[in-house]
Formats: C-alpha cells, sequence, structure tokens
C-alpha cells in the first residue's frame, strides 16, 4: 500500500473500532468524537503532506521491498545523507504543529526501524522474535502503520516493584503462557496518542527489577488499538470545541493522554518481541540504538518548538513595543540561545554520526543525550518567559464571540496595540494565553519535564553511561606533571633566609 493518505488513514481508525472511555462515555468512533475530531484531522494532514509534489522526496522514500513510496520515518539510514532527509522530514513534519504533538507517528517508526535493523539482538531471548520484530517493521512500513507505546506502570506504591504491590496485576503482567501467545492482565500508563493510532508498542521502561518475581512483567509487544479486552480511559479533553481564534493550539493539536487497561488481553506470539528476562527488556532501547533514533526525531519537535516560541515573544514584544528594555533583551536572548544550543547539538550529533553493530547509520549519542536533559528544564523558562513579557495581557482576552457581540466597538477601540489592531492584538495574545497558561499550554510543560522519563534518572543514566574515563586520565596526567617537575626543581635551603 505504501504512504497512506489522511483520508486512508482516518477509514482505517472507522474500520477498527476500539474500546474508549473518555468523561464517562464509551466511544467507538473516535473520528466522530469532539475530543478526537480536530486532533485527527491534523494528524490526517501529516499523511497528506507525504502526496506533496514538492514534499513528496523528504517525506517519503522507495521500500526496497515492494518499490511503493513509504513514510521517511521507517527508513534505515546507511549514511549521513539518509540521516539527513530523516531530519528533513522529521523537522516538516514538526513543523506543522510547531512542535506541539510530541507523539506524531515518526517517533515511533523511528524505534520500530531501530528494533528490526537489531533483529539479532532480540533472537538472544528467543530465536524466533527476531523474526517476529523484522516482520512487523516491514508491515507496519508497507501500511505506513501510526502507533503509540506504553512503558510506566500506574503510580501506587512506588517504593517498591510490580510484584510487590497489594495487587499483583496492578500493572500489566503476563497471567498466561499458551502455545499460540500470551495473555496480559493490568494497566499501563501513559499513552499519548493512544486511542487515535492504529496499534500500540507495549514495552518496559528501563527498570524492570531481576527478582524473579518480577520476569512476568518484562516483555515486548505490539497489539492493534482494537484488540479485544485492550481499554483506553482517557483524561479529560483539552480541546473544548470553541472556535480557534480562542483556542489556536488546542482545538487543533490536542493529542490525548490515556491509561491502557489489560482485561486478559491476548497477544499472539508472532506479535511478542520479547519475553520473561529482565535484563533483555532494560537494555532493549539501548542495545538496539532505538533511544538515539527517537531522539533524533524528539530533537526535530524541540527546535520546531522553540522556533515558534522565539517568534510569539518576538512578536509580542514588537506588538506592544516593549524593545526598549533591557530585562526584555535579557529574556528573548534566553530563548534565542536555547534555540542555537538545540541547533549545534543536532547537528553535532549528525557530523559525528557512525554506522553502529547492526550497520546503521546512528548519530552520536552526547550531543543527544545532553539536549534531552537539557530542554525540560529550558522549556519551562520559555513559557514563564511569555507569562512575564505579556503579563496581564495574557489576562485580558476577549473571546471571537465577545469581538462579535455588542461590546465589538468599544474592544475594536481598547485593545488596540503600539503596532496593531484590537484584532490582532487579541488573536497575539490569545496564542500566547494558549502556549502559557491554558490546560493545553500548562500540559505541554508537564510533558516536557517529564519527556524521556523522570530527569531524575536521565541524568543518573547520563552520568553512568559518560565515558568520563579520557578526561579524568587528562587531569591525572597534568597532576602527575607538576609533581615530577616540582620535585626536580626543588633546591635545598641555604639557611640565611636570603637576608643581605
Amino acid at each position: 500500500m505504501g504512504a497512506r493518505t489522511g483520508e486512508e488513514f482516518l477509514r482505517g481508525l472507522r474500520e477498527r473500532p476500539r474500546e474508549v472511555y473518555i468523561e464517562g462515555e464509551l466511544v467507538r468512533d473516535v473520528t466522530q468524537h469532539r475530543a478526537f475530531k480536530n486532533v485527527l484531522e491534523s494528524l490526517a494532514h501529516l499523511y497528506d503532506m507525504q502526496h506533496d509534489p514538492e514534499l513528496r522526496d523528504d517525506l517519503t522514500y522507495v521500500s526496497p521491498d515492494t518499490g511503493d513510496r513509504v513514510g521517511t520515518s521507517f527508513m534505515q539510514p546507511r549514511t549521513k545523507d539518509d540521516l539527513e532527509q530523516r531530519g528533513r522530514a522529521m523537522k516538516t513534519w514538526a513543523d506543522y504543529s510547531h512542535g506541539m504533538m510530541g507523539r506524531t507517528p515518526d517517533y515511533l517508526s523511528s524505534s520500530l526501524m531501530a528494533f528490526a535493523a537489531a533483529r539479532d539482538f532480540f533472537t538472544t531471548n528467543d530465536p524466533r522474535f527476531g523474526d517476529h520484530v523484522e516482520a512487523y517493521y516491514k508491515r507496519a512500513r508497507e501500511e505506513d502503520l501510526c502507533l503509540t507505546h506504553t512503558l510506566i506502570n500506574p503510580q501506587a506504591n512506588r517504593s517498591v516493584g510490580p510484584s510487590q504491590q497489594a495487587d499483583p496485576y496492578l500493572a500489566a503482567r503476563v497471567v498466561t503462557e499458551r502455545d499460540d501467545g500470551i495473555v496480559v492482565r493490568g494497566a499501563r500508563m501513559l499513552a499519548t496518542l493512544g486511542p487515535i493510532a492504529d496499534e500500540v508498542e507495549v514495552f518496559p521502561s528501563t527498570v524492570v527489577k531481576t527478582d524473579p518475581a518480577d520476569a512476568p512483567y518484562a516483555f515486548g509487544f505490539v497489539i492493534p488499538c482494537s484488540a479485544p479486552g485492550l481499554k483506553f480511559l482517557c483524561r479529560e479533553t483539552y480541546d473544548l470545541n470553541r472556535p480557534r481564534h480562542d483556542h489556536p493550539l488546542g482545538s487543533r493539536f490536542e493529542e490525548m493522554d490515556s491509561m491502557l487497561i489489560f482485561d486478559d488481553v491476548f497477544v499472539p506470539w508472532e506479535r511478542v518481541f520479547l519475553y520473561g528476562d529482565p535484563d533483555i527488556a532494560n537494555g532493549v532501547f539501548g542495545a538496539t540504538n532505538a533511544v538515539i533514533h527517537m531522539a533524533h526525531q524528539v530533537m526535530a519537535k524541540n527546535i520546531a518548538k522553540t522556533e515558534f516560541i522565539l517568534g510569539l515573544v518576538s512578536l509580542i514584544v514588537d506588538t506592544i513595543a516593549i524593545e526598549p528594555f533591557q530585562h526584555v533583551h535579557e529574556k528573548v536572548t534566553e530563548i534565542i540561545i536555547g534555540l542555537e544550543s538545540m541547533r549545534a547539538l543536532l547537528k553535532a550529533s549528525i557530523a559525528d554520526a557512525q554506522v553502529d553493530r547492526w550497520g546503521v547509520m546512528t548519530p552520536a549519542r552526547g550531543p543527544l543525550d545532553a539536549a534531552r536533559n537539557l530542554y525540560p528544564k529550558l522549556y519551562p523558562r520559555f513559557v514563564e518567559i511569555i507569562q512575564q513579557l505579556s503579563a496581564s495581557g495574557l489576562m485580558a482576552t476577549p473571546t471571537l464571540a465577545d469581538i462579535e457581540g455588542p461590546m465589538g466597538p468599544d474592544i475594536e477601540r481598547f485593545y488596540t496595540a503600539a503596532r496593531a489592531d484590537s484584532r490582532h492584538r487579541i488573536a497575539l495574545f490569545r496564542l500566547a494565553w494558549d502556549t502559557s497558561v491554558s490546560m493545553f499550554g500548562s500540559r505541554q510543560v508537564l510533558y516536557e519535564r517529564f519527556f524521556f522519563g523522570d530527569p531524575v534518572r536521565m541524568a543518573g543514566a547520563l552520568f553512568n553511561t559518560y565515558d568520563k574515563q579520557p578526561y579524568m586520565d587528562m587531569v591525572k596526567a597534568f597532576i602527575e606533571e607538576g609533581m615530577t617537575e616540582g620535585a626536580s626543581s626543588a633546591t635545598p635551603a641555604t639557611g640565611d633566609g636570603g637576608a643581605e
């Protein structure tokens, strides 16, 4: 089939009803529900972009198996040119939502392509699993599937592992192993895009304990979102179905987050990639370099998002004429430095890319690790800057109904700005509000804080994996050199104190 159109994507969702609960309501056709309809239009647009003649060569490539054009995010890069094409494709999609959609399909496609390239890693767990990974990757590529994923166990008693919870089936675990597959019971969080994806990757985060009692919680598989017994429990929607003027971001890019409940869900063996080995489960993203290729996609998103923030803040400064103030310069410069840092780290990762043990051209991990530890600190600060520079302007934001209502003439008079009429000023500040204050904007801050997981654990992982030995050796050598020179240049004291 190759790269899908937006309508083909939506038709696939309609043809495969799923069990989605939101605000007490059971939803079978997500394409018609108010909580999902608008963001699905945005996702459909991404798929349509693959068929734009001006974008096709970046967003698609020729499948090595069928000759059809398929999504670039499925490409297993062999050269730096391939990496650069992947980067252009990911940035093009990220630019559409200005980085506000964190789980566009290219994120999980990147993980699948890395898994498939590293198929031999999975055979160390079971000789069948390498074939399963490769076959599924090819199917996802040729059918242009949209995937979400879920990694985290429910937050109950975080001081103990899943097997030690009061309910051993609180966290999703294998309850039965059959000749034809496994049966899974329990829950997982947090599946962003879950209710509106085609399928879901169910993998552990890198914290499965090696206690034999925790082995049933160590697995990796992919299932359709329509699988019998799989339920999606959604948070309330941040798309309030208001005019785009009033909610310019939330009305288009509200991805939705959900908990997954596995009510004895059957998973055929051909969809299982790893099982029963905590060490394999804990190492899968690092050993296959999936985390690096996923981070590459995230960098494209972060750069697009920071470009948007810089443009938004700069337009606020210009519109209300606060550019003479030095504190304004300082704040805007913080965003500029953040943007250039992200760009530089991404360029460094591509410049130092190497072919990995699986034959895949892989960005250098160091710059990407630095970037994914840095951005969770940068983004909340960027939002704070929007709030500081906009001040009460974020609160004085009439709705479209106000503008078109009886107060319209007064609004036109009193909401003007130094360099904009009232309508443009209000539209700008409603965008700033939706970015930094609204439910949608607040969720973005929380999302960026924990995008790759607990920031403390991320810092610990970087501390433990970064090769610090060469720098320690350099300092030791410098110390030894000083000690040696000091000993050789020492002279006996004369005893006269140097007095004349």
